[in-house]
């Protein structure tokens, strides 16, 4: 659209707003739609590269740990070189990842990628919310970025059925594939037909470079909330205790959505049979499918109840939920699974407004402290696997009642100094 040129006729504010707008929009699908594959893909990890659990748990660990290692760099590079530069180098970064894994897909080469790739996400996400807000405006900021998580929860559940359509037409029943499936299958190496989605993921990502590179952004002026703020900042958040018990409470929502995503399908897998590439693949889509309806009734009730009674309530939802899916039949853990996910809904917004709201300055420092607690979607899945290998995985993923439970435990002792508004406070 809009060149660095001079004789470039410019678009209108509005015109570049809303083009703007529907870009993050766009980055928000694509992270999502990368990020969340990795749950159908444990179980063809575990096959393909023969390794145990806990090795086949250090694919999610390098992917997640990026976030815990670029949120608050990334938010001090944003500072310094703009939004634009680093979404291309965000993106450079991911297709470079992708590539590596879908050319050469070894188990070395893979964690060596997803990492990657993770620190190429984790840049993006630091990016796109302050842009979100000058693109669409202050005062449409908390419409987008709820729109922004839905279009999340719609590509979270797209990936799985892409991933689930590729192998079903690659794989060794497939019979004879053409079109995008014959070229994937002429890219890809047959004892791997599962790695050629990353050759899906580089060509997006490789595109999202050119679209980037070819539009003119907008200049952001970041609030206080935005700003990284400065190394001071960082050491005196560190020394309050609430601080640390939100950082541990984001390590335990985001254990919570990973280690249920990443370990359903080799559990539906090992104890009632499931085809992993067809209902394990079902089951972690419609995890992130009700996850996405689940925070539509979760904001309904923000309106209605305080927020640490929603956040308890829905807690105790995803405990009995995960006890179904780990102790009842198949058809039972089959539907049990994504509901976990359902009342998993909540929990993120809810944990970072309260910490938010519970410590009186330096908020843009502090959120960038309780993004890194993403890790936690490289940590518990890990412990998982690695409990699993030594104890069966059924035993291991009883370690999702330690993060559920922590998670519970946030809407009995939070104090926040602003409470949510709800209509009986009005």
């Amino acid at each position: 659209m809009a060149t660095t040129t001079t004789t470039t006729v410019p678009l209108t504010t509005a015109s570049r707003s809303m083009l703007m707008v529907a870009l993050v929009f766009f980055v928000f699908f694509v992270i999502s739609f990368i990020t969340n594959i990795l749950g159908p893909l444990i179980p063809d990890i575990i096959s393909g590269f023969h390794v145990s659990l806990a090795l086949a748990a250090v694919l999610p660990f390098a992917f997640f740990i990026a976030y815990g290692v670029m949120s608050i760099p990334a938010g001090f590079a944003v500072q310094r070189w703009g939004e634009k530069k680093l979404m291309v180098v965000a993106f450079l970064a991911a297709t470079l990842g992708a590539t590596g894994f879908a050319a050469f897909p070894g188990y070395g080469m893979a964690v060596t990628s997803l990492f990657v790739i993770g620190a190429g996400m984790a840049v993006l996400q630091v990016a796109i919310n302050p842009l979100l807000r000058v693109a669409g405006g202050e005062e449409h900021f908390a419409f987008n970025s709820a729109f922004a998580q839905l279009i999340f929860g719609v590509a979270s559940f797209v990936s799985p059925l892409v991933y689930s359509a590729i192998v079903g037409h690659l794989g060794a029943t497939g019979g004879d594939a053409g079109g995008l499936y014959g070229l994937l299958r002429g890219l890809s190496d047959p004892a791997l037909p599962w790695a050629s989605i990353y050759w899906v993921f580089a060509v997006i990502c490789a595109a999202c470079v050119v679209l980037i590179v070819l539009l003119r952004f907008p200049r952001v002026e970041r609030t206080d909330e935005e700003s990284a703020g400065t190394l001071s900042m960082y050491r005196e958040l560190l020394r309050d205790r609430s601080v640390w018990l939100y950082f541990l409470a984001i390590i335990a929502y985001v254990g919570c959505e990973q280690g249920t995503a990443d370990w359903m399908s080799p559990f539906l897998e090992r104890y009632h049979q499931v085809d992993p590439h067809t209902g394990g693949a079902d089951a972690v889509a419609y995890f992130w499918g009700l996850m996405t309806v689940g925070c539509l009734l979760g904001m309904a009730l923000l309106k209605l109840f305080d927020s640490r009674r929603v956040l308890v309530g829905f807690a105790i939802g995803a405990l009995c939920t995960l006890s179904a899916a780990l102790f009842g039949p198949a058809e039972v853990s089959r539907l049990a699974f994504p509901c976990v996910g359902f009342f998993a809904s909540i929990m993120w917004p809810t944990i970072v407004s309260l910490g938010l709201n519970s410590v009186p300055r330096h908020h843009g420092p502090l959120a960038g402290i309780l993004c890194s607690g993403i890790m936690g979607g490289a940590l518990v899945p890990f412990i998982i696997g690695w409990l699993g290998d030594r104890y069966g995985l059924r035993s291991g993923m009883l370690f999702l009642y330690l993060t559920f439970g922590f998670v519970l435990s946030v809407g009995i002792w939070a104090r926040p100094l602003i409470g949510n508004a709800t209509r009986r406070s009005n």
